[in-house]
C-alpha cells in the first residue's frame, strides 16, 4: 500500500548553528550585535596599551590686573589740541590718516571762525591722499596756518602749499622729490592707472609753481634731483613766508637770564663783559666828576688864575 500523501504540509524553519568568533549572519542567534561599550583610549604611539589618567592641573595663580591711568593720554592729549584749534599731521600721510586729518578741518571750519594752525611734524605723504587734503584746505571758510618741523618730502609739500599762511621752525628742511609708484594688472589698467598719477603730479607741481612764483618745469626739474632746502632757503624758494621765532618777551633790565626761560642772551662788549657792567663803571666815573671839578677849581684860586668853568 502506498501511503497517502500530505496536501499543503507547512514548511520547518530551518535552524543554524552560531559559531563562536564569526559575526553572525542575518537569520541567526545575536543579529544584528549590540554597539559595545568604548572603553579607554589608547597611548598614541603604544599600540593596545592603556593610557594612564591624567595628572590634575596644577591651581592658577590668583592674577591682579592694574589700570594704567596714562593709558590714553595720547586721545586726551589730541582733544586738548583740538580744543586750541591746534590740529598735528605727523609720520606717513596715507587714505586712512587723510580721512581723519581732512574731518578734523572740516570739524573745526563748523564750529568758530577763528584760523587754524595745522602742524606738519616730519610729514610724508602718498600722492592720493595729498590730493585729498589739498580739495577740503581749498574749500575751507577759515584762514589755516601751517607750520613745519622736522623734514617734509615730496607730495606732502602740496599740504602745506595749499595754506594761505605758511612758517617754519629754525631746524625744519624741504625736500623737493618725486613719488614713488609701484601698479600692478592688466597693461589697459596701467596705462589708465599711468595717467591719473600724471593728473595727479600736475596738479601737485602747478600749486607748488603758483605758490613760489615760479615756472613749473622749474619745480618738475627740481624735484628730480631731489633739491633739499633749509628754513632760510625755502622762504627765499617761496614755499614759506618767515620762520617761527620765540613767543617770550626778552629779559628786562640786562640781567642773566632765567634757564628755564628762553630769552635773548646779553648783549657783551669788546672785553666779553655784559653790558650792564660797562654801563656801572661809566655811572660810578660819572658820579666822581663833582668832585674832581671842585678840586680843579681850587687849585687855580690858590695860584692866582681866574676861575675857569671847566666841563668834563
Amino acid at each position: 500500500m502506498t501511503s497517502p500523501k500530505v496536501q499543503g504540509s507547512a514548511r520547518q524553519p530551518t535552524m543554524r548553528a552560531h559559531i563562536p568568533g564569526v559575526p553572525p549572519r542575518p537569520g541567526e542567534p545575536g543579529w544584528p550585535p549590540r554597539p559595545s561599550i568604548p572603553g579607554t583610549p589608547l597611548t598614541p604611539g603604544t599600540p593596545d596599551w592603556p593610557s594612564s589618567p591624567p595628572s590634575p592641573a596644577d591651581p592658577v595663580p590668583p592674577t591682579r590686573v592694574w589700570l594704567d591711568p596714562h593709558a590714553d593720554w595720547k586721545n586726551s592729549l589730541y582733544e586738548r589740541l583740538l580744543a586750541k584749534r591746534i590740529v598735528l599731521a605727523s609720520g606717513f600721510l596715507d587714505d586712512d590718516a587723510a580721512a581723519r586729518l581732512s574731518a578734523q578741518l572740516l570739524t573745526l571750519d563748523a564750529e568758530q571762525k577763528d584760523p587754524i594752525r595745522l602742524e606738519l611734524q616730519n610729514l610724508r605723504a602718498e600722492l592720493s591722499a595729498v590730493v585729498t587734503v589739498m580739495g577740503i584746505l581749498d574749500v575751507l571758510r577759515v584762514p589755516v596756518r601751517a607750520c613745519v618741523s622736522g623734514e617734509i618730502n615730496g607730495p606732502a609739500l602740496g599740504v602745506l602749499a595749499s595754506c594761505p599762511r605758511r612758517s617754519a621752525y629754525p631746524n625744519a628742511t624741504f625736500v623737493l622729490t618725486e613719488p614713488r609708484l609701484r601698479f600692478g594688472g592688466t597693461v589697459t589698467a596701467l596705462t589708465a592707472r599711468e595717467q591719473q598719477m600724471t593728473r595727479m603730479l600736475d596738479t601737485l607741481y602747478f600749486r607748488l609753481a603758483e605758490v613760489t612764483g615760479r615756472e613749473v618745469d622749474e619745480i618738475r626739474e627740481d624735484a628730480r634731483r631731489g633739491r633739499t632746502l633749509t628754513t632760510g632757503q625755502a622762504i627765499g624758494y617761496g614755499l614759506i613766508q618767515g620762520q617761527e621765532t620765540a613767543s617770550r618777551p626778552p629779559v628786562l633790565g640786562g640781567g642773566p637770564p632765567d634757564p628755564g626761560r628762553a630769552g635773548p642772551r646779553p648783549a657783551l662788549n669788546q672785553v666779553g663783559q655784559p653790558a650792564r657792567t660797562r654801563s656801572r663803571h661809566w655811572s660810578g666815573m660819572l658820579r666822581k666828576l663833582p668832585s674832581v671839578h671842585a678840586r680843579s677849581q681850587s687849585v687855580t684860586s690858590n695860584r692866582g688864575l681866574p676861575r675857569m668853568n671847566q666841563k668834563v
